[in-house]
């Protein structure tokens, strides 16, 4: 099925409109585009194995030798990535449409070289449906880096959302109904069975905004979001679980140019019930002792978190350039937690890129990651260096303007 999709996408791209770039009196109609990408590199220390090729402070050790040796070699293409845009002029406006998809396994495929989706999404004036970046966060804080998985502070989440632009351009508003959803993290209490019977519910999509005032300095953002997680106690023991958490987050995010070559990547977020939204943070949901009330003897409280980027990126010359910088994610654990739960975690990279002719790019980049528990004093880190080849490809096909 896979396969057959690949080469029904790459046949439509070079037989529909087989029109030549160069011509400017034509209007675009399709866009091929991509890269052909390997990361190489060597774990100095320990990572959970299904993320040996990322930095995922999350995913590193909650004890001593959980994943078993340090000083490990790995190699990887599964950054690889392959996407088609759509361009249509019709009477309500343009109409665009992206399909985009990359190698790189998550969910039930992590660790696997597989493909995954990352945008299927239509837009047709100031209205857009299918899954794309959530308005909640800000993309181009994203900084020049090769590490795939990026800064853990920083909101990071492609949705299935509904959204409504009254303002487009280097200034814009957007509001959005994205996909509900959340996770639980059982703590202490997760072998109790009673637990096993109690199950999400979400009435209401998630409502996200953004606003972004552009100039030729940069530009500032703020953007919120506000969701209703809900769980059912479906079992039939003594004790009620059911629940309910209102979630909700403010990002305030930049891009400063310092200069003409080098700019700024930078934002402070704070939320609670919000993790699902997060690069890397744990769950939503946590757990809080109510013993007073047999009947209740815990609840379910959303989890507050913050989340800091701060990097740099700078050009050296045509062919070379740097970006360095630092990200940090806490969690403000409630006292039902396990003392081996996530608490905060690091995250700091720099990096040397040289670019010899164009569309193609090689990196040299050493990153690290720190992870801190909840209560047992325990902390783990992790260095590696990579080396990254990237190699970019890109067509435009146009036809006749009417």
């Amino acid at each position: 099925m896979s396969t057959k999709l690949l080469l029904s996408l790459i046949f439509l791209c070079f037989t529909s409109l087989a029109i030549s770039q160069e011509d400017p009196k034509k209007e675009k109609s399709l866009e091929i585009y991509g890269f052909v990408m390997m990361d190489a590199g060597y774990n100095f220390n320990q990572i959970h194995p299904d993320w040996f090729d990322v930095v995922r402070p999350t995913k590193l050790p909650a004890y001593k030798n959980q994943y078993g040796t340090d000083g490990n070699t790995y190699f990887s293409v599964r950054q690889t990535r392959f996407g088609v845009k759509g361009y249509l002029n019709t009477p309500l406006g343009e109409l665009k449409t992206q399909f985009e998809f990359e190698m790189f396994g998550t969910g039930v495929d992590a660790g696997q070289t597989t493909i995954r989706l990352r945008h299927a999404y239509g837009e047709l004036g100031k209205f857009g449906a299918g899954q794309y970046w959530s308005p909640f966060m800000d993309i181009d804080v994203f900084p020049n880096t090769v590490e795939y998985w990026g800064p853990s502070g920083m909101a990071f989440f492609r949705n299935v959302q509904i959204r409504y632009m009254p303002i487009q351009g280097e200034t814009r508003l957007t509001f959005a109904l994205e996909r509900p959803g959340a996770s639980a993290d059982q703590g202490v209490y997760s072998d109790r069975i009673e637990l096993d019977d109690v199950k999400p519910r979400f009435k209401l999509p998630d409502l996200s905004a953004e606003y972004r005032y552009g100039k030729k300095w940069g530009y500032v953002e703020l953007a919120g979001i506000l969701r209703k997680i809900e769980w059912v106690d479906q079992g039939n023991s003594p004790y009620d679980l059911s629940g309910d958490a209102v979630g909700w987050g403010l990002n305030l995010s930049t891009n400063l140019n310092l200069g003409k070559n080098s700019v700024f990547r930078g934002s402070v977020l704070y939320g609670e019930g919000i993790q699902n939204y997060m690069n890397d943070a744990p769950s939503d949901i946590g757990i809080k002792n109510n013993f007073s009330n047999p009947n209740k003897p815990i609840l379910g409280v959303a989890l507050p978190v913050t989340g800091i980027v701060a990097f740099l990126d700078h050009n050296w010359s045509s062919k070379f350039s740097s970006s360095i910088g630092y990200s940090y994610v806490g969690i403000d654990n409630s006292d039902g937690s396990s003392p081996d739960a996530f608490k905060k975690g690091d995250y700091a990279i720099v990096n040397l890129m040289y670019s010899p002719v164009e569309r193609v790019a090689m990196y040299a980049e050493l990153q690290y990651g720190k992870r801190t528990n909840f209560t047992d004093d325990f902390t783990s880190d992790i260095v590696k260096l990579q080396f990254s080849f990237k190699y970019n490809f890109s067509h435009m096909f146009y036809k006749n303007s009417k």
